[in-house]
């Protein structure tokens, strides 16, 4: 017990750090962009939040098709505290994305694929959780959650390729530093935007083991109702 909750101070440290760093150096460390101007900062929250937001999907497919096959109760909790994680920063994605994309292409959507397809992953995160609370338990609506999964992590690679595919004003993934006619403002930009990603997928990890954590909580208190309750039947 204890070396668990020194695991996730350590973790929780860990995650602090990085996120202060980002913070220091997206808004002080970085230089300002020419031709977008400060605006072009949101970007070091807009691609880290996409970036979570699709490996979350894959995850949450991989954790419910896994719990299908071995009956894991806790797989199934990983797949639901993933899926409630992805889809907050799927939203804050959109909204980041929106925020950039007002004052650079003078409008708040494009319609484009990129930003379609991503839309779709996050009405696909909200049918995952929605059907799941909805729908009574059981192996079937194990099975269909997968599936909406599966569908969720199909569409987050299209969502990978979408802008090198069809591509219009949405401009295509960077892996490396940007390139740019100032070659120290693309290492900068490299640099912020890699620390960004590390310090994001830690806060989203941190995040979906603390929600997993409540949710096995949450679901040994339903248990512990659900035999008071045959135990007061039986006395009756």
């Amino acid at each position: 017990m204890l070396r668990t909750i020194l695991s996730r101070n350590l973790f929780l440290a860990v995650t602090a750090g990085m996120t202060v760093l980002t913070l220091w150096m997206v808004f002080i460390w970085a230089p300002t962009e020419t031709e977008q101007g400060n605006i072009y900062r949101s970007l070091f929250f807009h691609v880290p939040l996409a970036w979570v937001s699709m490996v979350s999907i894959v995850g949450v497919a991989v954790a419910s098709l896994a719990y299908i096959r071995f009956k894991d109760i806790r797989l199934d909790r990983l797949a639901v505290a993933m899926a409630e994680t992805g889809v907050v920063c799927g939203a804050l994605m959109l909204l980041t994305g929106m925020m950039w994309a007002r004052p650079v292409w003078e409008t708040w959507w494009t319609g484009e694929a990129k930003l379609t397809t991503a839309l779709i992953m996050f009405f696909i995160y909200v049918a995952y959780l929605m059907f799941r609370s909805y729908h009574p338990a059981g192996a079937q609506r194990q099975r269909i959650a997968a599936v909406i999964a599966v569908i969720g992590a199909v569409d987050s690679l299209i969502i990978y390729v979408a802008a090198d595919l069809w591509q219009r004003a949405h401009p295509p993934i960077i892996l490396g530093p940007a390139g740019g006619k100032d070659g120290a403002i693309a290492s900068q930009f490299g640099l912020t935007l890699l620390v960004a990603v590390i310090a994001f997928t830690l806060l989203y990890a941190f995040v979906a083991s603390e929600r997993y954590r409540i949710r096995s909580a949450e679901d040994d208190v339903v248990e512990l109702r659900r035999l008071a309750d045959a135990s007061e039947g039986e006395r009756s």
